[in-house]
């Protein structure tokens, strides 16, 4: 919103600075962009009038002009815009005059002929776009005086950038409002009078989409004269208000709306087909709007129509058949009320923004439409005449906006800003403000709130009100005190950055991925669960969220292998969306990792052997060594639809499943276009439990006995379950247990396997006989065959 400081000044003229008025109306909440001068700089330019315009006599298109206004008399001056002629009066720049641009007039010849100024056209004052001839002004312009004083031109332009909450302010009206509150001003505007009506007609409005305009004024202006000027005190402030002057019917109603707030449009009433009906547009529909763009109307589109065909978008823009052209004699004043739902986003599903819309989909007074018709119709009276029949007003009441009443009690003014405001002073402030009193007691205030504020509903909105012309600077600041106590942290506790260290220790990089997935992806990975459905996606890719880290690694392992990144490592923590039937969506911590490629990087020592399933295994036990409860975690053959059948294993801290390690699924490593096989896992960090706090362990001072043992069990046993009932069997003395060879093959039968394993006992206290560590080794014999049918080799 952009307006000049001398058009506020004639509404509320407080004893300010443009400047201190501008840092006023920000420290308010309506954020000022930008002062900046509605002219350029130049000096020494008058009020001219030509008297004669005579052709030159070596130049086709040069006239010799005789030209008063200047002190010493009439001048010569040598012109070449076509036209020039005797009897009108325009800027003329004197010898010595400095225009924009640092230039400097000076006495000149043309063609031999002496010229003593230079008669300026719009652009060269950088006073508009006009540069196709000299710039015409008005016949009562009064001959010889300074054109910046003629135009007031020592004026700036304020642009207030408003936030969407605060629409009763993109009108001069609502800006002079804000300050006359601000600094307790009278505001005093334009008289508006209604007009009786000279003509009885009018044209018949039928408001068929209600809900999306309860209320339509309309105006029937007859012998209008649209060939009369706009008058230039009002091109000049829609000029320094961002807008072209048109013609008088469009100047008039843009410059309601920039006085008003309410947006309003012309109809050529001769273009008109019966009556107004006000409805939603038929899918397929098609009008040219007033810019020319043809545009297929969509069934959400609320429309302006005739009894044949939409004449305009309701709110946004009129259509080009129904416009007001040079021999229009008769319009059709409207002046609506669209309610802010139906208007919102509807220019940009176009590709438009319109002044209008940008003001409606805000919302605008519901009570502003017959002063704004009454004041167009007055200006329009004013510059081209005309006969006004009488205002015609189609309200549905059951459907317009309802009066809200809001109780600001007393107490909560002193709890909500932090300061004691005395009563009279807060009830001046609000009823400045449009606010009506119509109740007060004991404990508070009801007020009713304006039609032109939407933005206040709830009695926050009047606390907010009380701060904001109070002034926010005027409030203390206070720092906050209050006693914490701060909780040892817990050593038991480790870090989702240690265990992120590991991997990166051990050659991983972390990558980061998208929480949401496309539905296949998480099918081919989890087909069993039913991702949450985003509402709003991105893309269809993105369009579930994932229920495990995995199809992300392995997408980003594509994009790797897509670069010529052979050798790729990767790990991600972050969460995983589960949904839980009768129980809101659950939100679980997640470790997941990748590994593809050679297992080293490569070089000249190194071999070209290819990462496999234990090579994972490894990194992952130690992410568990972090922990130092390694011993409580074991790996068990398992099953995941994504994951090789025979190359899968479950991860178990007691009894609880806390993740799994394995192969892609041949299947999977073919829709993911992988040459070769690709080695995941994934942790739960919540599952993974707290770690072992470290303790100090003597060493004993006396010597360990190990002895080995070669079993034959059957092949299908797993060499995990032989390990515990080795350690349960062998007793405490038993500090040390490891597989060190496994062997099928000649000599032993088909469906057994030898395994080879080392006890080594060691007593803190005293050395071991024989006969002890004899005993333990037959207990773990014993225990084995019992339990496995296992036999020394």
């Amino acid at each position: 919103m952009k307006l000049s400081n001398s058009w506020l000044r004639e509404w509320v003229n407080p004893q300010l600075s443009a400047q201190e008025l501008a840092d006023q109306i920000t420290m308010a909440g309506l954020e000022v962009d930008g002062v900046e001068a509605v002219a350029g700089t130049f000096s020494g330019v008058v009020v001219g009038e030509i008297l004669s315009a005579e052709q030159h006599p070596d130049a086709d298109k040069l006239r010799v002009c005789k030209v008063a206004g200047h002190p010493d008399g009439e001048m010569q001056v040598v012109c070449g815009a076509p036209n020039a002629r005797a009897g009108i009066k325009i800027p003329f720049a004197l010898v010595g005059a400095k225009l924009p641009g640092d230039f400097k007039i000076k006495k000149a010849k043309l063609r031999g002929v002496e010229s003593f100024g230079m008669l300026c056209a719009q652009t060269e004052l950088e006073l508009g776009d006009d540069s196709d001839g000299i710039w015409e002004l008005p016949a009562d312009a009064p001959t010889g005086t300074d054109l910046r004083d003629y135009l007031q031109l020592d004026d700036v332009a304020i642009e207030v950038d408003l936030t969407p909450n605060r629409s009763d302010c993109l009108g001069v009206a609502g800006v002079a409002r804000e300050v006359g509150v601000l600094n307790r001003c009278p505001v005093k505007g334009p008289e508006i009078e209604p007009l009786a009506a000279k003509i009885d007609d009018s044209v018949a409005v039928t408001l068929a989409a209600g809900d999306a305009c309860p209320r339509y004024v309309g105006r029937v202006i007859r012998n209008i004269d649209i060939t009369a000027s706009t008058p230039l005190w009002m091109a000049e402030r829609l000029r320094r208000s961002g807008l072209r002057s048109i013609d008088p019917v469009v100047d008039v109603t843009n410059y309601v709306l920039l006085e008003l707030g309410q947006p309003m449009h012309a109809f050529d009433l001769n273009k008109l087909s019966g009556g107004i009906k006000v409805r939603m547009a038929e899918a397929g529909e098609e009008l040219t709007l007033l810019d020319g763009q043809e545009v297929k109307l969509k069934a959400d589109t609320l429309v302006i129509a005739d009894d044949k065909q939409p004449l305009a978008m309701a709110g946004i823009m009129g259509g080009l058949d129904s416009a007001v052209t040079e021999s229009t004699r008769d319009i059709f004043l409207e002046s609506a009320f669209f309610s802010p739902v139906a208007i919102a986003g509807k220019a940009r599903s176009y590709g438009l923004h319109t002044d209008s819309s940008h003001r409606f989909e805000r919302g605008v007074d519901y009570r502003l439409q017959e002063k704004a018709v009454e004041r167009a119709t007055q200006l329009l009276v004013e510059i081209v005449g005309g006969e006004p029949g009488p205002v015609h007003l189609r309200e549905l009441t059951e459907v317009m906006p309802a009066e809200r009443h809001i109780t600001l009690r007393r107490a909560r003014v002193s709890q909500g800003l932090g300061i004691n405001l005395a009563d009279d002073e807060i009830v001046d402030i609000l009823t400045r403000l449009g606010l009506e009193k119509i109740e007060q007691d004991a404990d508070g205030w009801t007020f009713l709130v304006p039609s032109f504020r939407f933005d206040i509903a709830i009695e926050s909105d009047l606390l907010e009100e009380l701060a904001r012309v109070y002034g926010y600077n005027r409030i203390p600041s206070e720092s906050m005190t209050a006693e914490l106590s701060i909780e040892p942290r817990r050593e038991s506790l480790l870090s989702q950055r240690a265990l992120e260290e590991t991997l990166l220790a051990r050659g991983y990089s972390e990558a980061i991925t998208f929480s949401f997935i496309d539905r296949d992806s998480s099918a081919l990975f989890d087909p069993a669960a039913e991702p949450v459905a985003l509402q709003n996606p991105i893309s269809a890719d993105l369009s579930v969220m994932r229920t495990s880290l995995i199809p992300g690694l392995c997408k980003a392992l594509q994009y790797n292998l897509n670069r010529q990144q052979g050798r790729v490592r990767l790990f991600e923590t972050g969460l995983r969306f589960v949904p839980a039937e009768g129980r809101e969506l659950q939100q679980e911590p997640m470790l997941a990792g990748l590994a593809y490629g050679p297992r080293y990087a490569e070089n000249w020592t190194g071999g070209k052997d290819w990462v496999d399933f234990y090579d994972v295994k490894a990194d992952v036990e130690a992410v568990l060594a972090r922990l130092g409860t390694q011993g409580e975690f074991r790996f068990e053959a398992g099953q995941h639809p994504a994951l090789h059948p025979g190359q899968c294993a479950r991860i178990l801290r007691g009894d609880v499943e806390v993740g799994f390690v394995g192969t892609l699924h041949p299947q999977v490593q073919k829709q993911l276009d992988l040459p070769k096989s690709a080695y995941v896992f994934e942790l739960s960090l919540d599952a993974l439990g707290e770690a072992r706090v470290p303790a100090f362990t003597p060493l004993s001072k006396f010597p360990e006995v190990r002895r080995d043992l070669a079993l034959l069990v059957d092949a299908d046993v797993p060499a995990a379950s032989l390990l515990d009932c080795a350690v349960e069997a062998a007793g405490e003395t038993l500090t040390d247990l490891k597989i060190f060879d496994v062997y099928q093959g000649k000599g032993i039968d088909f469906n057994r396997k030898s395994v080879a394993m080392g006890l080594t006992f060691q007593h803190p206290s005293r050395t071991l006989n024989d006969d002890e560590i004899n005993a333990a080794v037959e207990a773990v014999i014993g225990q084995l065959k019992q339990k496995y049918n296992a036999s020394l080799r």
